[in-house]
């Protein structure tokens, strides 16, 4: 069984009284382990499919399915515990709540949605150890940089022990030093748990780590890249210039 499958994915906005279309029929399947990029232009509807994906938002149309469950057709409560259970969330601009401290930050999938089959405190020591961020735990984020802000949401995206893990542009806001620290930490994690990796990035670099790189443009979405040798024509040029 596949990881994740998208069928059909249709998103419209009203904008006064234009409709504007950000997703249109894409079709998406993940298998179980996958690291799979997602790259285009912005407003390419690349950030909106992922956040369809992850549960985040409705589509108009079409259906995601994540091991096998009809996310797109669960009550809210229902699928607010079900991503808690099965999915992590890393967000571009970290998403910390600035009173809390890391730990607590870290901590609060843990209290939304509690996995009771294996202990938090054991795998909490694993991810602090893995992330280098034991010396910064009773911090706020303002005292934090971006990069160990970065981490700590990492942190707390995986804290559940999710089996799929969506980025949106998780290094977009990092130089290119944080930004390689990210993806390495992203994928020995991936490697450590086991699990399914699918980022949106608008870096080509980043994107070459990925088993197959997707990409978007006008709400559509088509395979640009895989392991196994397929390229389309564009593809090496835009990785020369480094542009999507």
């Amino acid at each position: 069984m596949s990881m994740l499958v998208a069928k059909n994915i249709i998103k419209q906005y009203n904008q006064y009284d234009v409709v504007i279309t950000a997703v249109n029929r894409a079709d998406l399947t993940v298998e179980d382990g996958e690291f799979i990029a997602i790259i285009g232009a912005s407003g390419s509807g690349k950030s909106t499919l992922l956040h369809i994906c992850a549960g985040l938002d409705r589509p108009n149309a079409g259906s995601v399915s994540i091991r096998g469950n009809d996310i797109t057709r669960m009550p809210a409560d229902e699928l607010s515990r079900f991503r808690g259970i099965y999915t992590g969330f890393v967000f571009q601009k970290h998403n910390l709540i600035p009173q809390f401290t890391a730990l607590e930050n870290i901590m609060i999938p843990t209290v939304m949605c509690n996995k009771e089959e294996f202990r938090f405190e054991e795998h909490l020591k694993k991810l602090i150890k893995t992330l280098d961020i034991g010396d910064r735990l009773n911090h706020l984020p303002s005292e934090l940089s971006g990069g160990q802000q970065q981490r700590v949401a990492i942190a707390r995206a995986l804290i559940n022990r999710p089996q799929v893990v969506f980025c949106d542009e998780p290094t977009g806001n990092l130089d290119r030093n944080n930004a390689d620290k990210v993806l390495r930490l992203l994928m020995k994690t991936k490697e450590v748990m086991n699990q399914t990796l699918i980022m949106v990035t608008h870096d080509l670099s980043i994107a070459e780590h990925a088993d197959k790189i997707y990409k978007m443009d006008n709400g559509s979405i088509f395979l640009y890249k895989d392991k196994d040798g397929y390229r389309r024509r564009s593809y090496e040029t835009d990785l020369e210039r480094n542009r999507i």
